[in-house]
């Protein structure tokens, strides 16, 4: 079953924290359009403060990811695709680290398609120079396939960790 568009990410958020919230994490949704950071989490046994941004999706990949920057954030991809409405979604799970290493192959896999062309990293965005959008402004982000991100399926005990080693964060 296909959900609206204009609630599909609104959905993606409440799987996550679901997700969070059975593995006894605290998730609260932030509000408005112009955000990175869908939850913030935290644990009744830390006083650590995490972000979360979550990306839904029902097609075959999620288009112009920016990722995170954040060491505090984690970001969170959940596949929406051919499920029904009794089914889990999968949940892709990445920090800061995990999300540098998929641009960086990413970046390494275009240049050698497209050895003429650049492309860089600047605040962990991939940058295609020579691609242009409709404002004529550099193409930014990098469409994201499970295929990329497979390593990282259910990996909450990525945020689970995150927690045990953090005594107190401050935003």
């Amino acid at each position: 079953m296909k959900v609206s568009k204009s609630i599909l990410g609104i959905t993606g958020e409440y799987y996550v924290a679901a997700e969070l919230g059975k593995r006894n994490v605290y998730a609260q949704l932030t509000l408005g359009n112009q955000k990175r950071t869908d939850l913030i989490i935290f644990s009744e046994d830390s006083d650590t403060l995490l972000k979360i941004e979550v990306k839904c999706k029902q097609g075959p990949a999620w288009p112009n990811c920016k990722g995170i920057n954040d060491n505090n954030s984690f970001i969170v991809f959940v596949d929406m695709e051919e499920i029904h409405d009794r089914q889990r979604p999968d949940f892709y799970i990445l920090d800061r680290n995990d999300w540098n290493s998929v641009i960086q192959k990413a970046r390494n896999e275009y240049l050698s398609k497209h050895p003429t062309r650049k492309v860089n990293i600047k605040n962990n965005v991939l940058i295609y120079i020579d691609e242009v959008n409709k404002q004529g402004k550099s193409y930014e982000g990098f469409t994201v396939e499970p295929k990329h991100i497979k390593e990282f399926k259910e990996n909450w005990d990525k945020i689970i960790e995150r927690f045990k080693c953090n005594n107190s964060t401050s935003f």
